[in-house]
Parts: C-alpha cells; structure tokens; sequence
C-alpha cells in the first residue's frame, strides 16, 4: 500500500486508487498504526478514477515538517569510494573507522524546503567539479521511533568538496535542492526482502551514460540500530526520513551534468525521477 502528497490531498493507492482530502499531512503520516488506519480508510472510502492525473501534476515531496537525515558507510562499497575520493587529504582511515565501529556516521539532510518531489529538479553545487547522485532506501519513521515504510531517497553529493576534507561534509550534503525524496511511502507491517534491488540510470539526453544496481542485504547495519542512534539525543515531534546509505557509487570518471536524468528504482516502491538544473 502506498501513500502520495500532493498539492491536491493525500492520495492512496493499494488495489485501488483512494482521495482524502481533509487530512493533514503530518497528523496523517505520525501514526504507529498508519498501516490499519489507512486499511480502514480504503474499507470506508470510493475509489478513483484520476489518480494518475492527480499525481502527473501536483505530487509533493512525502514530508511536511519532518526532518531528512542520511547515514553514511553503510556498504562496502561506499566505504571505498570515500576512502579512495579522501586519500589526499589523509581522510581515508576515517572512513574504515566508521564502516567497523558501533556508533553510525548520521548527518542531516534536508528540511522540506531543500528536497524536490519525483519529477522535480535537484542541484548540483557551482563550486563543485565532482558531483554524483547517491540512489537509498528510505526510513519512513514515526516520533516514538518506529519504522512505518519505505520510500526513495536521491542523495546529492559533492564529491570534491566532501574529499577535500571529511570536515566540509555539510557542505558536500546540504544545499538547495539537495535531495530528491519520493514518489510515495511505501506502507507495510513487514520488513522488505532481503532481496529488495536498489537501481540507478543516468540518462543524459536520452541515453544512459551510468547504470548499476544492488541488493539491500548489502548494508551492514541494521534500521532499527539506526534509528535508535538517530533518536538518541534527538526528537521528532511529526516524525522524519532516514536515508540509509548509498551502495552504487559512480567512479571517478563520472559527474552529473545539467540536465541528465536520474532514474532510481527500488522494488516494491516505484520509481524516484530527477533532472539536474
């Protein structure tokens, strides 16, 4: 079962399409049992027949006032992408301590104002020479720390400016436009498979120039073990988003340009599209 924001409502989709229009967004998604609810919703409600126009032109980021935050070093791979962008600047022991250790590399993201819907643009820095996307499961948590669903996180990275120096991380992360969050929730009672595949293409006019993917048994740390780091020190009062780290990294070779087109894909979620400025 999924959910949508949009400019019109909160559209939601299981065997059929469903409309409510009175609900706010953030009493809506912080809910421990948002999955019932929404399964009695559909009992009491019509389905509709224009869901697809509704999402075509009025689909919002699925967040209000919740926070983004992103975990890092969460795959192998990732761990040596940022040991090998790092080397020169002597950060790259960092990141083996990090990938190895209890405690999670966590950092904010992005507010609502910062994260752009499927279909919308994301930015790439001007004082960036290496900028990549970074295509991630998405936490959708509720504020007693409970994982309620998933969705797609596009996590914008400056990759220059991050291996410059470990330091200069929330500058490499944080900026307009920095992230693509969508196109929905995905609402379940279940953990995903194991299986689950994460899929990135990057076309660029028309033709794709990246393209890789990877199965989420691949991070090392557990969600729930994220979560309660994340909810250590920190409260939530509508909930937020956990992006759980990046196992496609584009070699050295690769950086985005305006106008490519970034493709994720994550099993039983859908499809996040995003065009660089």
């Amino acid at each position: 079962m999924k959910i949508y924001n949009t400019s019109k409502g909160i559209l939601v989709q299981s065997d059929k399409s469903f409309y409510l229009v009175n609900e706010n967004w953030d009493d809506f998604f912080n809910n421990d049992n948002l999955y019932d609810k929404v399964q009695d919703i559909v009992k009491q409600n019509s389905a509709i027949d224009n869901a697809e126009d509704i999402l075509t032109n009025n689909l919002l980021v699925p967040m209000h006032s919740q926070e983004l935050w992103a975990s890092g070093v969460t795959y192998f791979n990732s761990k040596l992408g940022r040991q090998e962008e790092s080397k020169g600047a002597g950060g790259g022991d960092y990141y083996e301590r990090v990938y190895n250790a209890d405690r999670p590399e966590l950092f904010f993201k992005a507010t609502v104002n910062r994260a752009v819907p499927s279909g919308g643009k994301v930015n790439i820095r001007k004082d960036s020479t290496w900028d990549v996307p970074e295509p991630e499961l998405t936490l959708a948590i509720t504020s007693s720390g409970k994982i309620i669903g998933y969705t797609i996180g596009n996590d914008m990275s400056s990759r220059s400016i991050e291996g410059e120096n470990p330091l200069y991380l929330p500058q490499a992360k944080t900026f307009d436009a920095c992230a693509g969050l969508g196109p929905c929730v995905f609402l379940t009672k279940e953990a995903l498979p194991t299986d689950t595949k994460i899929a990135m293409k990057i076309l660029r006019k028309g033709q794709i120039v990246f393209e890789d993917k990877i199965e989420i048994n691949k991070i090392i740390r557990k969600f729930e073990d994220l979560v309660s780091y994340l909810y250590k020190e920190c409260s939530f009062p509508t909930g937020s988003f956990l992006m759980t780290g990046t196992g496609i990294v584009p070699t050295t070779a690769f950086t985005l340009q305006s106008e490519d087109e970034i493709q994720i894909t994550i099993d039983h979620i859908g499809t996040l599209i995003n065009y660089v400025r």
